[in-house]
This record gives structure tokens, sequence and C-alpha cells, in this order.
């Protein structure tokens, strides 16, 4: 399940955009009960973001709230968002994602340490593809998982961004130091 499937849902939904000096544009859908996606508009051509099937509202009581705590978060103001979340997807997504949300703000934790936490150590690989296709970027903090050598590997926004993002928290908490994450070159 990725965010395109979740924009099919026959429940209500919809959208905005936020954009922010020094902070990535988004888009952000909410549905009945909670957000539901906050995605990139700046994206590689080989995979642009297509319009959300729905209306726009950009006065919807939760998404200017969630623009609200992205604008602290990118302000270094806030470092755990407060709002209501309806992520859609496998049961096995599910449970990487609120994995996510467990890992505390300014810290990584590497793919294997979340397969490991979820009790299958070999499924390394598949913790990838849920981490990828988290649909609720930055608020469920997929930025924070690194590869097991502290390499910075995948992340819908562009590593640059990600690298960005752990700067912004590690700054805030003094946990690692600057320019302690390297690109992985693959």
């Amino acid at each position: 399940t990725g965010p395109r499937e979740l924009c099919e849902s026959t429940s209500m939904q919809v959208w905005t955009e936020w954009r922010l000096t020094d902070a990535p544009a988004l888009r952000l859908v909410a549905g009945d009960t909670g957000i539901r996606i906050i995605e990139f508009l700046e994206r590689p051509a080989t995979d642009p973001s297509p319009p959300i099937p729905s209306p726009r509202d950009d006065a919807h009581p939760l998404l200017r709230e969630a623009g609200n705590q992205l604008a602290a978060y990118f302000a270094g103001k806030l470092r755990q968002f407060d709002l209501p979340l309806e992520m859609k997807g496998t049961d096995f997504q599910l449970r990487v994602w609120n994995l996510l949300i467990q890992i505390p703000y300014g810290q990584t934790r590497s793919y294997g340490d979340l397969a490991r936490a979820l009790g299958a150590p070999a499924a390394v690989r598949a913790v990838g593809a849920a981490n990828g296709a988290n649909p609720i970027a930055i608020v469920v903090p997929c930025h924070r998982v690194i590869g097991s050598n502290g390499t910075l590997t995948g992340y819908g926004g562009g590593l640059p961004l990600k690298r960005h993002l752990l700067e912004l928290e590690s700054s805030q908490t003094g946990l690692l130091t600057p320019g302690y994450f390297t690109l992985d070159s693959h």
C-alpha cells in the first residue's frame, strides 16, 4: 500500500499544499479521522506527484494544525508531533510505521534494529520496503532510519533532505555532531 492507493479510498479526504522558507514543499492530505498523507511536492521527474482526486481545503482545521506543527518542527521548537494519524497499510507496514513513531527525536535506528524489534531479524529488506512506503513523511519519522554502517540510505525527499532533517534534530539535542551522517554512494 502506497500514497496513491490511499488516495483512492471512498472516505472523505481533503488536501492542501504547505510551504515554508527553508523547508520542503509538502502536500498534506487529511482523511475522516486524521492525517493520511504528507508527501514531498518536489520529487524526481521519474516519480512526479499526481494530483489528488479530492477537494483542496486550505482552511481545514486539521491541515492547518499539521502545518503549524510542521513549522514549529522546522524552527526547532517541536520534537514530537501531536496529530491524529490515519495510517493505512498491511499489518507489517503498520507495525514498522508504529516503530518509527517510537524513535526519539534526534536519534536514529538501523533497518536491522527495527527488524530485531519486530522479532524478525531476517526481515531487514521488508522493513526497508515498509519504511519506503511510509505515506506520512516527517511526522512518521522514516528519515531517522539509517544503514547499519551509519550511512544515509533512501529517502522520498532525497538524501540531502534526510541529512538536513537529521542534522536539524541533532543540533537541538546535541546527541550527534554535525556532519556525522554520510551519504550512501549507491
